[in-house]
């Protein structure tokens, strides 16, 4: 039997990619990536929410982000939920005032660069060019 894990998210980086190694000096890059949704209640109010997501880009996708990514840039990622194993739910931790807190994480595999916000991309899931250079994506 086929098993599968996959998540798909369109939104808005929370803040700018931040690049750290592993212990073995693998790249990755973690960034918050924020999820809004709207719908009227049954009095015709529009309510609206954010959900927000951590998600991990690893190697040069990585890289990419680093590049081309910057608080406010609308994405696409794809990848897997990432399952906190004590609890089989998400990520449960502890914050600095020591109240409890939880977070979703997803490990990339895909990221594309939508829209023109702030001037990443340009409107076709690319990065920009470089001046005098043939695009390249890097993922």
């Amino acid at each position: 039997m086929a098993s599968l894990n996959r998540v798909q998210l369109i939104g808005n980086l929370g803040r700018d990619p931040e690049a750290r190694f592993t212990a073995n000096g693998k790249k990755y890059a973690t960034f918050t990536l924020a999820v809004n949704r709207s719908w009227k209640s049954a009095t015709g109010e529009k309510q609206e929410y954010t959900d927000w997501f951590l998600v991990n880009a690893w190697g040069k996708l990585a890289e990419a982000c680093n590049s081309y990514l910057k608080k406010g840039s609308q994405v696409y990622a794809e990848g897997r939920l990432i399952v906190d194993p004590a609890t089989g739910g998400p990520r449960i931790w502890t914050r600095q005032d020591g109240s409890p807190a939880a977070s979703f994480e997803i490990h990339a595999d895909l990221i594309r660069f939508l829209g023109e916000k702030n001037g990443n991309g340009n409107g076709n899931g690319e990065p920009p060019a470089p001046a005098g250079a043939e695009p390249e994506i890097p993922f």
